[in-house]
């Protein structure tokens, strides 16, 4: 029976043509590598309410978008700007304050609309986008004091400032940003 199986497992690979031939250190052995194309996985739901906490999140995720690729490009423009050569801290401080205010007028009052959960992901996915945790960017460009109280902030419902985002405790949360077209950026540890 095996051996019918592997018979029959390698004529499928031969006859596919996408089988090399890898040279042994003996003469007449040759072993076959096979490049298998990606295949995306896609849910299956044990229960509707599964199914739907799962299209809830795309929803909210969807919804905080814009916001995610502002606060990125911001936070790509703020280090940019710190890591210029002579830049004073004064000129970085400036610079900041008015990406902030940029910011605030662009999105201030719609930002302040979202809802806890909401806010949870666009930290989340901040985080994610940058590859480095809330808490110590408050406390790099803000100031410490701001960053306790936004830690505080978050602890009361249920969030993390503090914490690097881990994809591999976020699951749903990667395929939906995969299904998006926001792959996980470099950086991050990936089991296979």
């Amino acid at each position: 029976m095996i051996k019918c199986t592997l018979i029959l497992l390698f004529t499928a690979i031969a006859a596919s043509g996408q089988a090399q031939p890898i040279a042994d250190t003996v003469k007449t052995d040759t072993a076959y590598a096979v490049q298998l194309n990606a295949v995306k996985v896609t849910a299956k739901w044990r229960n509707d309410a599964e199914r739907y906490r799962y299209n809830q999140m795309k929803f909210y995720v969807t919804t905080i978008l814009p916001y995610l690729n502002a606060a990125t490009r911001l936070v790509n423009d703020v280090n940019a700007k710190s890591n210029e050569p002579g830049v004073s801290r004064k000129e970085r401080r400036k610079y900041l304050t008015g990406k902030e205010d940029e910011m605030r007028t662009l999105f201030g009052d719609k930002v302040k609309e979202l809802n806890v959960t909401q806010g949870a992901l666009l930290v989340k996915l901040i985080a994610r986008q940058t590859n480095c945790n809330i808490y110590s960017m408050l406390t790099e460009f803000k100031n410490p004091l701001i960053a306790i109280k936004w830690q505080l902030w978050a602890r009361a419902n249920g969030m993390n400032l503090d914490k690097s985002y881990d994809p591999s405790s976020e699951p749903d949360l990667e395929n939906i940003m995969d299904e998006l077209g926001y792959p996980l950026p470099h950086g991050y540890a990936v089991d296979q």
